[in-house]
């Protein structure tokens, strides 16, 4: 099992995760992916998950990958950086529909089906949304004061 990363990457990629505490700047780019970040605002410890699919059927080699194994793994992630409970909200963001003409129900939407269900599960409050629509977003969560900064190509930057 790895230990959790505490080295911040220059940005998370599908599949990944990575918690920090203090400062730093946690990123990722997503398209139907979404970016699930947990943050404790006492603690200042903070994690940022890269999800690709909602459901990983038994797979556990990556568990960033999915919804059901990322919000486990980053938990324990973070709870390896403080002795003491932490108290976590969540923020979600990501789960475009990149390709609109399918009629088929869409991966962003189940992923983020799903990681508001696990979460809801696990009774960690969702305090920001920027999920859906068809244009990909960058994911920025700093590590010191949990703001997460959405940028949309074309479209003025939001905070949530």
């Amino acid at each position: 099992m790895n230990e959790p990363r505490t080295t911040l990457p220059p940005s998370i990629r599908m599949g990944e995760m990575a918690v920090a505490s203090t400062d730093g700047l946690l990123r990722t780019l997503l398209g139907s992916c979404i970016g699930l970040a947990l943050y404790d605002r006492r603690r200042r410890i903070a994690g940022l998950a890269h999800i690709v699919l909602p459901d990983s059927r038994g797979k556990t080699e990556t568990p960033a990958k999915f919804v059901d194994t990322a919000v486990p793994a980053l938990i324990r992630d973070m709870q390896a950086l403080t002795d003491e409970p932490l108290r976590l909200s969540a923020r979600i963001a990501g789960g475009a529909n990149m390709f609109a003409a399918s009629g088929a129900r869409r991966i962003g939407d189940l992923n983020v089906e799903a990681g508001e269900a696990l979460l809801r599960e696990l009774k960690t409050p969702i305090v920001g949304r920027h999920s859906g629509g068809t244009k990909g977003r960058r994911m920025t969560l700093d590590v010191a004061t949990g703001v997460i900064r959405i940028e949309v190509v074309g479209l003025d930057p939001e905070e949530i």
